[in-house]
């Protein structure tokens, strides 16, 4: 049985309007239930719960540029997965299959109700999972550059040559225990926005200073390189078994508005667009020379896909 817990170990949400909580689902689970713009929390009746759901190596702060604009009139709050954010995994497993299943139990326990979930990058694959799994919970999905196949295309170097050493047992944890000890907090969140960001400049470097703390106190936890190598591992496992991912993506039966960056470097456009044609049914806007996180680098333009299609289910 869960329980509310009193206090999260660090307070950055504060300056989007958000209030940090956590709840016990076999371990402390993190989360931010965001008020609007107004700075009154959105109970109101514009349409089901939002459940911001973040990729990997991610956390609440990847939806501080829109959620407040969201929560307008709408629930509107952020879950930071076991293994992220400021939610430890303490053993849990950080795959996306049981952050699926403990997606599932948080909107059980905390909203009750089925709810939008608006995933990016790996969060877009976990929502997707969950809405397969356990359709009566999810009354739409919104899938920001969502982790997808992309046979046939041809993956940026960098980015392919990392995920090939995340995938060999023993030496991803290592590469990634290396990278964490050479850089500093500062100089590994720039590195992070550097890849997902086509132009770096477009930071907010509010959201880029509260990431350095959230690093600080990550690197203070027992083995977070293995958390997150475990993390990408099952992400490259779903990938691979495409025949079944392909099918979810067809199957899907919830109103879908998928938004990607045609200058994303980890999941190509060309992903997104065999997507899209996968399942016409979807909606899909294409954000010209942007990268992998829009919500941050044009949170103004995502939201003017976003509200709208919110606003249309009622």
């Amino acid at each position: 049985m869960s329980s509310l817990l009193a206090t999260a170990p660090l307070d950055l949400a504060t300056p989007w309007g958000g209030t940090s909580r956590t709840i016990d689902l076999e371990g402390p689970v993190h989360w931010v239930e965001f008020a609007g713009t107004d700075g009154e929390p959105g109970r109101g009746t514009a349409g089901p719960p939002v459940v911001l759901v973040h990729g990997l190596g991610g956390s609440y702060l990847n939806w501080v540029g829109i959620a407040p604009a969201l929560a307008q009139g709408r629930r509107v709050v952020a879950i930071d997965l076991p293994g992220f954010g400021l939610t430890p995994a303490q053993g849990r497993d950080t795959s996306v299959n049981h952050n699926a299943a403990l997606l599932s139990r948080f909107i059980h326990e905390v909203l009750g109700e089925p709810v939008v979930l608006v995933g990016n990058s790996m969060g877009g694959m976990i929502s997707l999972l969950l809405a397969d799994r356990r359709p009566e919970q999810v009354a739409g999905l919104v899938l920001l550059d969502p982790a997808l196949p992309n046979p046939g295309g041809r993956p940026d170097p960098q980015v392919a040559a990392t995920f090939a050493l995340y995938a060999v047992p023993r030496v991803g944890e290592l590469v990634l225990t290396r990278y964490n000890t050479r850089f500093s907090d500062r100089q590994r969140v720039l590195g992070t926005v550097a890849l997902c960001f086509a132009d770096p400049s477009r930071a907010d470097p509010a959201v880029t200073e509260a990431g350095v703390e959230l690093a600080a106190w990550r690197r203070s936890l027992p083995s977070p390189e293995a958390e997150f190598v475990g993390a990408a591992r099952s992400l490259l496992r779903v990938l691979r078994g495409r025949r079944d991912y392909d099918r979810i993506i067809r199957e899907v039966d919830r109103p879908v508005l998928l938004v990607h960056g045609t200058r994303d470097r980890l999941v190509p456009v060309s992903a997104a667009r065999r997507a899209a044609r996968l399942n016409p049914a979807w909606q899909a806007a294409y954000l010209e020379g942007v990268g992998h996180t829009p919500q941050l680098e044009v949170p103004d333009q995502v939201l003017g896909h976003l509200e709208p299609w919110l606003d249309s289910l009622g």
